[in-house]
């Protein structure tokens, strides 16, 4: 198993602005350094512009000057951990708030995803409201409230109705 994880940042400003020039220079590091990170399987990052609304993301714009998504795989929990609190990553995460807004609910969601598979925006914007409405399931969760790696030959939960 790999674990699939998505996180959505609303901006405070245009990426083109002087406030975000901080975020800008420090993406390209951020991504070699994830790139390279022991465990990184594959990503998939998604600028999504004010009114955008029929991105599969684009319900979370809220009055923000845009989204940034970044969709990732790891090869587990403990992977994804030591690059979100290495460096460059963790540089960069402590500046955050002169470039993101605060959101009232969860920004981060984790599920556990079959060796091979590459989630899509659409599945990861509906674990991340998954996870807003219910809180932490084996089908979405967060770093702080983790759901155990499936064991070998044990189903992967699938979206649990609506309670």
């Amino acid at each position: 198993m790999h674990l699939a994880q998505v996180n959505v940042s609303r901006l405070l400003a245009p990426l083109s602005s002087p406030q975000l020039e901080g975020f800008v220079a420090a993406a390209g590091p951020v991504e070699s350094a994830r790139a390279a990170a022991p465990g990184f399987v594959w990503r998939k990052h998604a600028e999504v512009p004010p009114g955008w609304r029929t991105h599969p993301i684009g319900w979370d714009l809220g009055d923000s000057a845009g989204l940034v998504v970044n969709l990732s795989v790891w090869e587990s929990l403990e992977a994804l951990d030591r690059f979100v609190h290495g460096a460059p990553h963790l540089q960069a995460l402590r500046q955050r708030r002169s470039w993101f807004a605060r959101h009232p609910e969860g920004t981060s969601v984790l599920w556990w995803v079959p060796e091979g598979h590459r989630p899509r925006l659409a599945e990861a914007a509906e674990r991340l409201r998954h996870l807003r409405a219910y809180g932490p399931t084996p089908y979405a969760f967060s770093a702080a409230s983790p759901s155990p790696e499936p064991a070998e030959g044990e189903v992967l939960p699938s979206r649990p109705s609506a309670r």
